[in-house]
């Protein structure tokens, strides 16, 4: 494994699955096994689990994390190939990324989206440019289009909580937010789930379609209701409009998860990624209740982390 950036393949994610669930029963196992080697944990946006949790990962196998924080600390990235920099860019990224490539054995990079120019963000542009230019194996840590740190490890949560002999049926819910989110966890959530082969259902009002090479496989349904009848696991994001490219289009409230929309659902176990606008995105009922596996989906973060970087030092 060169790079972790998506889902690769079933028998890859239960690989992984499994090694995380390895290291969750012993996580210094093979504190000798990064002895020597050093991470580079490079942030142009903000964190708090995906920066705490890889650098435990990278502390567990006895490599050293040195996190970046480029936006606040680091010279002003330009992306573009072949610009003339007189403007407020200092530093291309061609030698910043081949720069890092020499410090450091792994890079993790994550490069949220502009949310305004739609093909660079499909493209995974600025992501791409690290792995283009840094020579070293790279692990997204989110990208404009996916978080698969965070989707591992919520496989692994699901593995975990399912003890039924058939499918579990899953389902993808938006929720109203203030803001304009990128459709990077939504979009990398539901890769997962399908190649994993999990029975998945999206729901989202009207014109919040994901961009549909992620959804093939995937039941939508906008009533959320019906979509929520038997469900074993609700996912719950919000995410902003594909076709309308960034935009808010509702922020109707009526789509807030609460204790009412799983009356059908007796048994359904809830997810969300954090940070989560309590009230807004899930009801305090939800998230303080004894259906959240939230917090347990955080922990396995470090697991997830751990297991791939192990794959990678090989």
């Amino acid at each position: 494994m060169k790079y972790f950036t998506k889902f690769d393949s079933k028998a890859v994610a239960d690989l992984l699955i499994e090694k995380a669930l390895f290291y969750k029963t012993n996580s210094r196992v093979d504190l000798n096994k990064g002895s020597g080697k050093r991470i580079g944990c490079i942030f142009l946006n903000p964190s708090l689990r995906t920066r705490a949790s890889t650098q435990i990962a990278a502390l567990n196998l006895g490599m050293e994390p040195i996190v970046m924080n480029m936006d606040k600390e680091g010279w002003a990235l330009e992306m573009k190939e072949g610009a003339v920099m007189n403007k407020g860019t200092v530093e291309h990224i061609k030698d910043a990324a081949a720069v890092l490539g020499s410090y450091f054995d792994i890079l993790a990079i994550r490069a949220f989206p502009s949310l305004t120019n739609k093909q660079e963000d499909i493209e995974d542009f600025i992501f791409n440019q690290f792995v283009k230019y840094s020579g070293v194996p790279v692990i997204s840590l989110e990208s404009a289009i996916r978080h698969p740190l965070q989707s591992l490890a919520d496989m692994i949560t699901i593995q975990e909580q399912w003890k039924g002999t058939k499918k579990p049926k899953v389902v993808l819910t938006w929720a109203p937010h203030i803001k304009a989110i990128p459709h990077a966890v939504a979009n990398s959530f539901t890769e997962w789930a399908l190649g994993c082969g999990h029975e998945l259902t999206i729901t989202h009002p009207q014109d919040y379609h994901l961009d549909p090479q992620f959804t093939k496989g995937a039941k939508i349904e906008l009533d959320q209701h019906k979509a929520l009848e038997d469900a074993d696991f609700v996912y719950v994001k919000n995410w902003s409009g594909f076709n309308d490219y960034g935009k808010i289009v509702t922020t109707d409230s009526a789509w807030m998860l609460t204790e009412k929309h799983l009356k059908h659902a007796k048994n359904a176990k809830v997810m969300h990624c954090l940070p989560v606008r309590r009230n807004l995105e899930l009801s305090d009922e939800i998230l303080d209740g004894k259906r959240s596996i939230i917090q347990q989906q955080a922990e396995n973060r470090i697991y997830a982390a751990q297991a791939v970087i192990s794959q990678i030092l090989g």
